[in-house]
């Protein structure tokens, strides 16, 4: 009985966990690990051990940007190494710097691990998106990106939850917490690594730099969005901590049930794309993040409580979850072997913005912090604008509503 049921599990193994899929769900689910207990960790972390401002937290984010930047550097990696094996050692240098972070709580400490961790982490998504985009079957692929994202969610509920109750009950130091986030990273990338094997990708990649002209919508949405998600990731968590005190424990059972309900939501986005599109998709995010960042400005003008806050701050990620309708108009427009290169290219140009703002905006923030998230739905109102000309049935040679197919 029990050689059956060893035999039984072995044989799901094989034939529906060792398959493609199965190693993105398995890297979908160690990276958010290691970057959510970092994220999780980090505001407190800077406010009560580095006592930072608003402007160092900038700096800090600015150099977090740098990497992705730099990410078109993935073209000339890749003749060397395939994306596959490239993802399981940016997996490795993500957890190793998180690992390292609780031991350095000064600026030019924290400047450093954030650096190694972020190169680990940019590598590892564009490294992701190409074998996702490659990988994954056109049709299918609005389901399928929805099933990884909730199963990356579900890590990062996990962490949340993980480091709620070990900082709230068992007294557990920052330099532990990171130590585990860290460690369990690294551990599932050597098990994705020992256990499955190396697929081919279905067609070769181009190891050039490409931008096409036939290309350039997708390439402004991606640079509006790298700047519109820097004011979300950077200072709407900071404002949850510096304006109201959230400790902790707080902060992740908030980003525990944000991402429980993106959980939840993120398959429902998949078939929503599959269902209206991803024009439609994409008016609808931008539509919800402009009220959203508005609101957060009103919240010092109206002095609204945190709970209020916290409820914004959830319904900002899930229209976050929306920008996978960004990857499957590109699947639709772009040609097999143009993929890594434009995910590269795309890579940079989001973090364009990404590399500068942060700063900039740190100094803005300490003179006007409501001002910040103005700026937020202005950037928000320009994706919406640039959205509609983003086709109902996009294919090569039908990119835009201006393309003449």
């Amino acid at each position: 009985m029990l050689e059956y049921s060893f035999s039984y599990l072995k044989t799901i193994f094989k034939e529906y966990l060792r398959t493609p899929v199965g190693f993105l769900i398995l890297v979908s689910i160690a990276m958010p690990i290691g970057m959510s207990g970092w994220l999780a960790l980090l505001n407190n972390f800077v406010i009560e051990r580095a006592n930072f401002s608003g402007a160092e937290i900038g700096w800090l984010h600015t150099v977090r940007e740098i990497p992705g930047f730099l990410t078109l550097s993935i073209v000339f990696v890749l003749p060397f190494i395939r994306e596959q094996r490239l993802i399981i050692l940016s997996l490795i240098t993500l957890g190793g710097a998180v690992a390292v972070v609780g031991y350095y709580p000064i600026f030019t400490g924290l400047m450093i691990t954030t650096l190694v961790s972020s190169i680990g982490f940019h590598y590892f998504e564009a490294a992701q998106q190409t074998l996702q985009l490659q990988w994954l079957n056109k049709k299918k692929a609005p389901q399928i990106l929805g099933w990884l994202l909730a199963a990356s969610s579900g890590a990062s509920l996990l962490t949340f939850g993980t480091i709620a109750i070990m900082y709230s009950h068992f007294d557990f130091t920052y330099k532990q917490m990171y130590i585990y986030c860290g460690s369990i990273t690294i551990f599932l990338a050597i098990i994705a690594f020992i256990f499955w094997p190396k697929y081919p990708t279905q067609k070769q990649t181009t190891k050039k730099l490409i931008i096409k002209k036939a290309y350039w919508l997708y390439y402004v949405l991606q640079f509006i969005c790298g700047a519109r998600r820097q004011i979300f990731s950077v200072f709407a968590a900071f404002m949850l901590v510096e304006k109201f005190g959230l400790e902790v424990h707080q902060v992740s059972w908030l980003l525990l049930l944000n991402f429980s309900v993106n959980l939840i939501f993120a398959p429902f986005v998949g078939w929503l794309i599959g269902r209206i599109g991803e024009k439609w998709t994409l008016i609808t995010e931008y539509s919800g993040l402009s009220i959203v960042f508005f609101a957060y400005s009103l919240i010092y003008f109206l002095d609204w409580p945190a709970w209020v806050a916290a409820a914004l701050y959830i319904i900002d990620h899930l229209f976050y979850a929306m920008m996978i309708a960004q990857k499957t108009y590109l699947q639709k427009i772009a040609l097999k072997e143009d993929l890594a290169s434009t995910t590269a290219v795309a890579f940079t140009i989001n973090h364009i913005a990404a590399v500068f703002l942060p700063v900039i905006l740190g100094y803005v923030w300490i003179i006007s912090p409501p001002l910040v998230f103005i700026l937020a739905t202005f950037l928000a109102l320009s994706s919406l604008l640039i959205s509609f000309a983003v086709p109902e049935n996009p294919f090569p040679g039908n990119e835009t509503i201006f393309s003449k197919t």
